[in-house]
């Protein structure tokens, strides 16, 4: 044997193994507002997605958006950037991706973009090892669509007036498929269609009569939409028949763009009426138990198709929620006779405004001085405060004296305080710490007790953005390549998603993460 035979030999046996191909596409489904207890309370009723998903994957039982203020877009930020609101800078809906610089193409609404993220997420990380990589997220929601992939310039569509669109941030025009999409008009067709049971009317245990329900109107199936088509586009985002719309949508995306036929992809779908019908109904309704049951469904032919496409073996699924939901108090209150109740602060920030206004002096114009927004006191103040003569401190003492005062309200914590806090046994500081970032302008954080909801003026609906168990428990399972099946009984957060997919795909995170990888529900990759 020659010494060149020899070598080449030797370096065959201590060659780095190659290691397995990744999946070809990676899918995340978010369904907004949905609980875990929905899996176990009509267990006997789910025969198709969630059954799939939830009996042959990894399923986390004990899954949670483990931060304060448990809305959307915080909760959608967490997902594949593995970070907590503090780091991604999405710490409300109401500024969560706004942005006037990123008008809508061919639609009206409200400019968004993800301007406002901060860090990375998967699909970065993905794309810096494979630069063939694309992305396509999809959600009836703008910020359901946007920051799942965060900064990413790729396919990014929500719904808005009866189209899926995007904004001048992505594109400067919609693609054919899209435009084709549009234009069959398919919400426009609703018009006059009828929301009826899936099952019969003996296999639904839940009153359909509740007062509280819909603000007392309209609370018995069956639900009709208008006759008139633009009112029925605007209406179906309130049906089930929208998540069928968008996940028809994501797989014509998916075929038109040939996803998962290449390398590895990213397909992000966010689903949002099981949302749209616990805000209406109540996660205790007849119309959230008839929505999961359709739900169930709609992902069976949706996993059919996508399997059949790419095949399944090319496939890693992971679904998860932005956030839970607490009952009506209204119902609460009737039911089990515990104290919950409507929390509205405005009025007396208001009131604190207007008389910060007469300290600065006659014919000073009206200014914000305090915003109050879903527990959370941000401060304006720009040196304003050592005009007046006064000092915030002693502001904020007299206002958390008066706060805590009001019925329904549990605790107020100053931002500073959260550092010596035990984030071991108080979940409450905990989610707070992980909520916000230094640079917040928060000034004190308000708490309400279990059971109770931040009230919206003349819209009696059930409500999430709490740091209680009902708003941050959440289901998080993995399916698929690649995927060790169990159901998986430790703590598991949303942020450990991505970096647990990041082990599955061999990549690695291009900025610091707060999730680590749970290496447990995956099989090895060699």
């Amino acid at each position: 044997m020659t010494l060149a035979v020899c070598a080449a030999l030797l370096a065959s046996l201590i060659a780095t193994p190659t290691p397995p191909p990744r999946p070809k596409l990676v899918v995340v489904l978010t369904v907004d507002q949905l609980r875990p207890d929905y899996f176990t309370r009509w267990k006997s009723q789910l025969t198709g997605g969630l059954a799939q998903l939830a009996n042959e994957g990894a399923f986390f039982t004990d899954g949670y958006q483990d931060h304060a203020v448990t809305e959307t877009a915080p909760g959608h930020s967490t997902i594949l950037s593995g970070m907590w609101p503090a780091h991604t800078g999405i710490i409300r809906n109401s500024e969560g991706v706004q942005d006037s610089t990123a008008p809508l193409l061919g639609t009206t609404g409200p400019g968004a973009s993800p301007k406002r993220f901060r860090g990375t997420t998967l699909f970065d990380w993905l794309k810096a090892v494979d630069p063939t990589a694309r992305a396509l997220s999809v959600s009836r929601k703008d910020r359901g669509a946007i920051l799942p992939i965060g900064q990413a310039k790729e396919q990014v569509y929500w719904y808005q007036s009866g189209l899926f669109t995007t904004s001048r941030y992505y594109a400067d025009s919609l693609p054919s498929w899209v435009q084709a999409f549009n234009a069959r008009r398919l919400p426009f067709k609703a018009a006059s269609t009828t929301w009826t049971l899936l099952l019969p009317d003996s296999a639904y245990k839940e009153p359909d009569n509740e007062i509280w329900e819909n603000g007392g109107t309209g609370v018995v199936f069956p639900h009709p939409l208008p006759a008139d088509s633009v009112r029925a586009a605007a209406a179906i985002t309130g049906v089930p028949a929208m998540d069928s719309l968008t996940l028809l949508f994501a797989l014509e995306g998916l075929e038109a763009l040939r996803l998962g036929r290449r390398g590895t992809d990213l397909l992000a779908v966010s689903l949002s009426t099981t949302d749209a019908v616990g805000h209406t109904y109540g996660p205790d309704s007849r119309e959230i138990h008839d929505q999961v049951l359709r739900l169930d469904r709609y992902l069976s032919w949706f996993l059919k198709r996508l399997t059949d496409r790419v095949g399944r073996d090319n496939v890693v699924v992971v679904l998860t929620a932005d956030h839970g939901v607490t009952s009506f108090p209204e119902r609460t209150r009737a039911k089990t006779g515990g104290a919950a109740y409507r929390v509205l602060l405005d009025t007396m920030f208001a009131a604190v405004n207007r008389d910060l206004d007469r300290l600065a002096g006659a014919g000073a114009p009206p200014r914000e001085w305090l915003e109050f927004d879903t527990g959370m006191l941000f401060l304006h103040d720009n040196g304003r405060f050592a005009a007046t003569g006064v000092k915030t401190d002693s502001i904020l003492d007299a206002l958390t004296g008066r706060i805590l005062r009001i019925q329904g309200v549990a605790r107020v914590i100053k931002p500073a305080d959260l550092a010596r806090a035990d984030t071991a046994s108080d979940p409450v500081a905990r989610r707070w710490l992980h909520h916000l970032p230094p640079d917040a302008g928060v000034v004190l954080t308000v708490t309400l007790q279990p059971g109770s909801v931040w009230d919206v003026p003349n819209v009696p609906i059930a409500m999430h953005g709490q740091p209680s168990e009902d708003d941050t428990h959440v289901p998080i399972i993995f399916w698929g390549r690649g995927v060790r099946r169990g159901a998986y009984a430790g703590r598991m957060n949303t942020v450990d998603i991505a970096p647990t997919l990041a082990v599955l795909l061999g990549v690695s995170p291009l900025s610091l993460v707060d999730g680590r990888a749970r290496t447990e529900a995956l099989l090895p990759r060699n």
